[in-house]
């Protein structure tokens, strides 16, 4: 059975190791940039757990704009109570977790979040091999991010609240 619950600072180093098998380098958060967002986020960083193991993770910051800019990646705020957009900065699945829907069931939290709380919708950038994996869930490609992190091509990809089901 798997459980899903608000990060904890105790999840710091399994949370780091996921991560860094999820994201090369260059691309993967910082654990300062963990620290900040398990400090400041912890209503929007969301652990996907069997048994007391990690096996994956999504978070990120509410914004108030549909696009998320490199600046997020180095500093984020507390969330507002309601309104903005979710950001999602991380969505991860240990490798030995994978293809399992854990991915799938971790978007729906998030979505179930927006709802809950009237935001305006969800915004991500990913990867062009991952586009289509998050059409699946109702995202739209925006087209090309201006993002510059981990020197790779993002896109960005957009789900608004009345689209959510």
């Amino acid at each position: 059975m798997i459980t899903l619950r608000n990060v904890q600072s105790t999840d710091l180093e399994q949370l780091i190791l996921i991560e860094n098998e999820g994201f090369s380098k260059e691309e993967a958060a910082t654990k300062e940039a963990f620290v900040e967002r398990i400090q400041l986020i912890p209503d929007t960083f969301i652990v996907a757990e069997k048994v007391g193991e990690i096996l994956g993770f999504i978070n990120g910051p509410i914004i108030n704009q549909p696009y998320i800019t490199d600046d997020l990646f180095e500093k984020i705020n507390e969330n507002p109570t309601s309104g903005g957009y979710q950001s999602i900065l991380g969505l991860a699945v240990s490798k030995q977790a994978r293809n399992q829907g854990i991915a799938k069931i971790l978007i729906e939290k998030i979505v179930e979040l927006v709802e809950e709380n009237e935001r305006e919708g969800i915004t991500l950038t990913c990867k062009q091999d991952l586009v289509s994996f998050y059409e699946k869930f109702g995202f739209v490609n925006h087209g090309m991010s201006e993002s510059q992190h981990g020197g790779v091509c993002w896109y960005n990809m957009v789900k608004l609240r009345g689209s959510m089901n």
